[in-house]
Protein backbone atom coordinates (compact mmCIF):
# COMPACT_ATOMS: atom_id res chain seq x y z
CA UNK A 1 0.00 0.00 0.00
CA UNK A 2 2.85 2.25 0.82
CA UNK A 3 3.95 4.92 2.94
CA UNK A 4 0.57 6.57 3.64
CA UNK A 5 -3.01 5.57 5.21
CA UNK A 6 -4.98 5.28 2.20
CA UNK A 7 -7.99 8.11 2.58
CA UNK A 8 -11.03 5.57 2.16
CA UNK A 9 -9.54 3.77 5.28
CA UNK A 10 -8.49 6.79 7.05
CA UNK A 11 -11.75 7.95 7.95
CA UNK A 12 -12.92 4.38 9.12
CA UNK A 13 -10.20 4.90 11.84
CA UNK A 14 -11.10 7.32 14.42
CA UNK A 15 -13.05 6.10 17.46
CA UNK A 16 -13.03 2.75 19.70
CA UNK A 17 -11.78 0.57 16.31
CA UNK A 18 -10.20 -2.28 17.68
CA UNK A 19 -6.41 -3.01 17.08
CA UNK A 20 -3.85 -4.99 17.72
CA UNK A 21 -0.51 -3.39 18.91
CA UNK A 22 2.49 -4.77 18.19
CA UNK A 23 5.54 -3.67 20.56
CA UNK A 24 8.67 -5.76 21.15
CA UNK A 25 11.40 -6.15 24.43
CA UNK A 26 14.33 -8.36 24.36
CA UNK A 27 14.27 -8.92 20.49
CA UNK A 28 10.83 -10.79 21.19
CA UNK A 29 6.94 -9.58 20.08
CA UNK A 30 4.37 -8.77 22.49
CA UNK A 31 1.01 -7.56 21.27
CA UNK A 32 -2.18 -6.25 23.18
CA UNK A 33 -5.47 -5.42 22.18
CA UNK A 34 -6.36 -1.73 22.21
CA UNK A 35 -9.54 0.62 21.00
CA UNK A 36 -8.14 4.26 21.89
CA UNK A 37 -6.73 4.48 18.80
CA UNK A 38 -7.18 7.41 15.93
CA UNK A 39 -5.56 8.15 12.55
CA UNK A 40 -4.69 12.18 13.18
CA UNK A 41 -3.59 12.09 9.17
CA UNK A 42 -2.59 9.89 6.51
CA UNK A 43 1.22 9.80 8.05
CA UNK A 44 0.14 9.97 11.64
CA UNK A 45 -2.04 7.74 14.01
CA UNK A 46 -2.40 8.22 17.87
CA UNK A 47 -3.34 6.00 20.70
CA UNK A 48 -3.44 5.97 24.30
CA UNK A 49 -2.31 3.07 26.81
CA UNK A 50 -2.43 3.13 30.48
CA UNK A 51 0.74 4.48 31.60
CA UNK A 52 2.22 1.15 33.42
CA UNK A 53 1.20 -1.14 31.14
CA UNK A 54 3.77 -3.67 28.83
CA UNK A 55 3.28 -2.05 25.96
CA UNK A 56 3.93 1.59 27.29
CA UNK A 57 7.07 0.31 28.76
CA UNK A 58 7.70 -1.13 25.83
CA UNK A 59 7.40 1.78 23.66
CA UNK A 60 9.93 3.59 26.22
CA UNK A 61 12.36 0.87 25.29
CA UNK A 62 12.16 0.07 21.88
CA UNK A 63 10.20 3.17 20.30
CA UNK A 64 8.99 1.53 16.85
CA UNK A 65 5.25 -0.23 16.58
CA UNK A 66 2.93 -1.90 14.39
CA UNK A 67 -0.47 -1.75 14.93
CA UNK A 68 -2.94 -3.94 12.92
CA UNK A 69 -6.27 -1.99 12.49
CA UNK A 70 -9.48 -4.20 11.05
CA UNK A 71 -12.68 -2.67 10.19
CA UNK A 72 -15.43 -3.48 7.45
CA UNK A 73 -13.46 -3.86 4.27
CA UNK A 74 -9.62 -3.80 5.60
CA UNK A 75 -7.26 -5.43 7.82
CA UNK A 76 -4.11 -2.87 7.43
CA UNK A 77 -0.46 -3.06 9.39
CA UNK A 78 0.38 0.41 10.12
CA UNK A 79 3.75 0.58 11.55
CA UNK A 80 6.63 3.24 12.25
CA UNK A 81 8.72 5.06 14.79
CA UNK A 82 6.46 6.30 18.05
CA UNK A 83 6.72 8.96 20.64
CA UNK A 84 5.22 9.73 23.67
CA UNK A 85 3.36 12.78 23.74
CA UNK A 86 1.51 13.04 26.67
CA UNK A 87 3.16 11.05 29.89
CA UNK A 88 -0.23 11.26 31.88
CA UNK A 89 -3.74 12.73 30.87
CA UNK A 90 -4.45 14.80 34.29
CA UNK A 91 -7.93 14.67 34.21
CA UNK A 92 -8.29 11.00 34.84
CA UNK A 93 -7.44 9.24 38.07
CA UNK A 94 -5.40 6.87 36.61
CA UNK A 95 -2.08 6.55 34.45
CA UNK A 96 -3.27 7.23 30.49
CA UNK A 97 -0.36 8.05 28.39
CA UNK A 98 -1.07 9.32 24.38
CA UNK A 99 1.43 8.25 22.25
CA UNK A 100 2.05 9.25 18.19
CA UNK A 101 3.25 6.52 15.84
CA UNK A 102 4.59 8.49 12.15
CA UNK A 103 3.55 6.25 10.05
CA UNK A 104 6.58 4.66 7.57
CA UNK A 105 4.78 1.89 6.08
CA UNK A 106 1.05 0.38 5.25
CA UNK A 107 0.60 -2.73 4.14
CA UNK A 108 -2.64 -4.82 3.47
CA UNK A 109 -3.24 -7.46 5.21
CA UNK A 110 -6.62 -9.13 2.63
CA UNK A 111 -5.85 -11.89 0.95
CA UNK A 112 -7.22 -11.97 -2.87
CA UNK A 113 -10.78 -12.95 -2.50
CA UNK A 114 -10.76 -12.43 1.25
CA UNK A 115 -12.80 -9.11 2.80
CA UNK A 116 -14.04 -8.50 6.63
CA UNK A 117 -17.39 -7.95 6.24
CA UNK A 118 -18.81 -5.70 8.99
CA UNK A 119 -16.88 -3.34 11.76
CA UNK A 120 -16.09 -5.92 14.37
CA UNK A 121 -18.44 -5.33 17.44
CA UNK A 122 -17.14 -3.61 20.62
CA UNK A 123 -19.00 -2.55 23.38
CA UNK A 124 -18.49 -1.31 27.19
CA UNK A 125 -19.57 -3.59 30.02
CA UNK A 126 -19.87 -2.33 33.61
CA UNK A 127 -20.51 1.20 34.17
CA UNK A 128 -21.24 2.29 30.28
CA UNK A 129 -22.03 5.95 31.22
CA UNK A 130 -18.18 6.17 32.84
CA UNK A 131 -16.89 4.42 30.13
CA UNK A 132 -17.82 6.87 27.15
CA UNK A 133 -17.06 9.44 29.86
CA UNK A 134 -13.19 8.13 29.68
CA UNK A 135 -13.30 7.45 26.06
CA UNK A 136 -14.84 11.59 25.20
CA UNK A 137 -11.41 12.71 27.83
CA UNK A 138 -8.81 10.15 26.06
CA UNK A 139 -10.35 10.78 21.95
CA UNK A 140 -10.24 14.48 22.70
CA UNK A 141 -6.06 14.15 23.59
CA UNK A 142 -6.07 11.68 20.60
CA UNK A 143 -7.58 14.50 18.18
CA UNK A 144 -5.49 17.03 19.67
Amino acid sequence: MGTGIPSEILEKIKQLTPSVLATSRDGKPYTTFITWLSAVDNKTVRFALSSDSYSAENLRQNPYASVEVIGEGFAVSISGPVKEVVQKIEELDFGVSVFELSVENVVDNLFPGGSVKGKIPFEHTGDVEKARELDSIVYRYLSQ
